[in-house]
């Protein structure tokens, strides 16, 4: 058990009509916090690092894969996102990763590219990491906003009927759809709604094909109140609500990637053990903290997207 592709758990997921979250990290105490939740929860898990973390730090892949190593009765994929080169996806296919997402919607040089660049780049990545039974995630219509630094530009829908030809074009394990989310700290211009037709829409032409919604991140109240009640500033904060999410998982949402509410607990809960700890200096002790409150986020998020006590019994590749 333990590493496993995130086919394995996704199709599970498919089968049984839930979602496994998707949690990127950038640090071994985020890892440490949702590793403890999904022991806590009996849960499947993606743990996922993008390229600009690995560009942050090279040591992050194997922080999680001393992680996996170190809870062989959780299946774990390790998963790379949002690679936007052959190379890259080769770099980590190679290193042991499980799971890739190539985003075929830019090009190498970061600009929007068409739907044939799209087609051909992840192909060639499907068939690379097929060979060492590693899944592929790629990505169709355009899921805008900005995270870390970086700007994804101006949202646009998927279409339900290139979904379908790009799947069968491509052989992908799972689609990233455009519905109405994006990344960053401000996820919709106007309404908190997400495009649940469009969502019904793709599913019904390629059923059994998990789906993926990026940028889910609900952005707790909680967390912004506690970063500004203990000296931070953050303004034009608009999360996906739960609901929304939880009927998009009815309708075909099989992975569900949350990054923004795990940086918002952490700094929540540095400043405010900080402010009311001004003597301690260890790190262990506010990192710690971190650690038990990321934990509760993420049994919450676990437990809301259904895969709590979801444990599958099969083997690691």
């Amino acid at each position: 058990m333990s590493k496993v592709s995130s086919k394995i758990l996704l199709d599970d997921a498919v089968k049984k009509n839930y979602a496994v979250g998707s949690f990127a990290v950038n640090n071994i105490e985020q890892v440490h916090g949702i590793i403890k939740a999904a022991r806590r929860c009996s849960s499947p898990l993606i743990i996922m690092v993008s390229m600009n973390s690995l560009k942050y730090s090279a040591y992050i892949p194997y922080l999680i894969d001393g992680a996996i190593k170190e809870n062989p009765d959780i299946p774990i994929a390790m998963h790379l996102d949002h690679a936007s080169s052959f190379e890259d996806c080769k770099k980590a296919v190679d290193f042991g990763f499980t799971s890739i997402m190539i985003d075929g919607t830019f090009d190498e040089e970061r600009k929007p590219a068409n739907f044939d660049y799209n087609v051909r780049i992840t192909k060639k990545v499907v068939d690379y990491a097929h060979k060492s039974g590693v899944s592929v995630e790629g990505e169709l219509g355009f899921i805008g906003g900005k995270e870390e630094d970086m700007e994804f530009g101006k949202q646009k829908f998927t279409d339900p009927l290139k979904a379908k030809e790009f799947v069968e074009l491509t052989g992908v394990d799972a689609l990233a759809v455009s519905i109405g989310n994006s990344h960053g700290l401000s996820k919709f211009e106007g309404e908190q709604k997400l495009r649940l037709d469009i969502v019904k829409e793709i599913n019904d032409k390629i059923p059994g094909v998990p789906l993926v919604l990026h940028g889910a991140s609900s952005l707790p109240e909680e967390y912004v109140r506690l970063i500004s009640k203990y000296g931070g500033s953050l303004h034009d904060v608009m999360g996906v609500p739960i609901g929304q999410i939880n009927s998009a998982i009815k309708l075909g949402i099989k992975k569900v990637n949350i990054y923004t509410d795990i940086t918002l607990c952490m700094m929540a809960s540095i400043r405010e053990f900080l402010f009311k700890n001004p003597e301690v200096i260890d790190p262990r002790k506010y990192l710690g903290y971190c650690i038990n409150r990321i934990a509760e986020l993420v049994s919450e998020k676990i437990e809301s997207f259904g895969s709590k006590n979801k444990i599958l019994n099969i083997k690691g590749i």
